[in-house]
């Protein structure tokens, strides 16, 4: 069976299909978001539990598009891209869910959204490079229109330009990087599988291989916010409508995360290999700076946009030890800080439609006003901390081993220290103005989520707690992977 293509075009169809509907009939169009995305989420739950560990690229599906340039429609699922295509699903769900906050122009919001949603998916479901490039542009347009559009708040035309300056002049220099990269190997093929296998035969030319990286490192790291890069990140959460913070946040920002890994390292793993250093020290900036930003601030969403952006540090880190456990570890954090962020956003985005404000300290005794959000907010917190239980303990300890034994001791110990101080600071404190002492004046006519976004919200909290209890169900598909990667880039080594 086609999972992946049935995956990623549901939400394409369901933008069709809106497309159709009178606008005044919100309740039908927001039916067929909610409806695809959890048809999208059924298949992907479904190839995910029939997943084989063999080695094998699986669910394929290849169409030749521009057989003469070597351009196939080319979907398929391995050890690495299966767990993030389950994630970023459960998320997709949750965010069609909550876009209950959008009340004009209901008909083209849905449409913009249903087609984020098919790019977010297809990006990471493509095997062919010009696909993976083409579906992230077809969920990245959707987003500078939504947060233009249908943002919040005095900065939002400021958020839109500089999320669209940013945005656009990574995907630019990671444009150039995989031309470069298609070049170099004299390829007659965009097929990533194949590419790698002819790099594994001819490297890259080592010289090219210093100019490849460095474009691939930061075109994809600005995606990602990636120090001192990153400004646009909390701004544009911050104004962005809820769905819409939940989807890029949690599942589209990875995309330049999985193309570190899936392309830039084995496509280019000498030029990795000289500047993944330069990456690790540019990880505390995330883990140290944006921490410390977050302790000052007073928004809740600013808050969860600079924790979000200070655990992109993790990753980074993994990234940079260039070891199976710290690109496993990586991968793993990817898919635990997708479901964690979607939840945050997702119950601020409730907070904000209840009470027209994110000031914290406006708030008090949500625990008590709306037990259900309140909980699911103290959880989402705890994760946010990295308490064991949750799926982000299980990646974030993995990385500090990987880092330990990849001989970056000394970032290791910052890296700590930042996680458990300055990550358990901002957390207590938003834990404390937030859900704890007296109910704030905000809080006299809020009432609880819904079934239907409780729903939502309850089923990214399930899947932390499942992978934060049984990490393995992502890791022994995960490992295998990275064990190609890393012997790909440091031949030497076998872990």
């Amino acid at each position: 069976m086609d999972w992946l293509l049935i995956i990623v075009m549901l939400p394409l169809l369901a933008a069709v299909a809106v497309g159709f509907v009178p606008g005044r009939q919100r309740r039908v169009i927001r039916g067929i978001t909610i409806g695809a995305s959890g048809l999208s989420l059924l298949c992907a739950l479904i190839a995910f539990l029939s997943f084989e560990i063999d080695g094998e690229l699986k669910f394929e599906t290849k169409v030749p598009w521009v057989e003469s340039l070597g351009l196939y429609f080319h979907l398929a699922a391995d050890g690495i891209n299966i767990g993030i295509i389950l994630m970023g699903a459960i998320v997709a769900f949750a965010a069609a869910c909550c876009a209950n906050d959008i009340t004009h122009r209901v008909k083209e919001f849905h449409i913009l959204l249903n087609v984020m949603i098919g790019g977010i998916l297809g990006a990471f479901a493509s095997m062919d490079l010009f696909f993976f490039y083409f579906f992230h542009e077809l969920a990245l347009v959707p987003t500078f229109i939504m947060i233009g559009v249908w943002g919040r708040g005095a900065n939002r035309n400021y958020a839109t330009y500089k999320i669209t300056l940013y945005l656009s002049l990574g995907a630019l220099l990671a444009l150039i990087g995989l031309i470069g990269v298609y070049v170099q190997t004299g390829a007659e093929s965009f097929s990533i599988p194949d590419l790698i296998d002819k790099v594994g035969k001819k490297p890259i030319n080592e010289a090219a291989q210093q100019w490849i990286f460095p474009l691939l490192l930061f075109g994809f790291g600005i995606l990602v916010s990636l120090w001192p890069f990153h400004t646009w990140a909390p701004l544009g959460y911050g104004a962005a409508p809820t769905a819409t913070a939940m989807l890029h946040a949690g599942v589209l920002k990875k995309f330049g995360l999985y193309g570190l890994i899936r392309v830039a390292i084995p496509m280019a793993p000498v030029g990795a290999q000289s500047w993944l250093g330069v990456l690790a020290w540019l990880a505390l900036g995330n883990l140290l700076y944006c921490g410390l930003v977050a302790v000052r601030q007073k928004d809740l969403n600013l808050l969860i946009g600079n924790s979000s952006v200070a655990h992109m540090g993790f990753i980074f880190l993994g990234i940079a030890s260039l070891n199976v456990i710290g690109l496993t570890g990586a991968v793993l954090v990817m898919i635990a800080h997708g479901l964690l962020a979607a939840l945050a956003f997702g119950l601020s985005g409730h907070l904000y439609r209840q009470t027209g404000s994110l000031d914290m300290s406006r708030m008090g005794g949500l625990l008590r006003q709306m037990p259900l959000a309140g909980s699911a907010l103290l959880m989402a917190l705890f994760a946010g901390c990295g308490l064991p239980g949750f799926a982000n303990f299980a990646g974030e300890i993995t990385i500090f081993f990987a880092a330990w034994a990849a001989g970056l001791k000394t970032i290791t110990v910052i890296a700590a220290w930042s996680a458990f101080v300055i990550g358990g600071l901002y957390m207590m404190r938003a834990i404390r103005n937030i859900l704890h002492g007296p109910r704030g004046d905000d809080w006299a006519k809020a009432s609880d989520v819904n079934p239907l976004i409780a729903t939502a919200l309850g089923l990214l909290l399930a899947a932390l707690l499942v992978f934060g209890f049984a990490p393995w169900l992502l890791t022994k598909g995960i490992e295998g992977e990275v064990t190609k990667i890393v012997r790909l880039a440091k031949p030497e080594a076998e872990r």
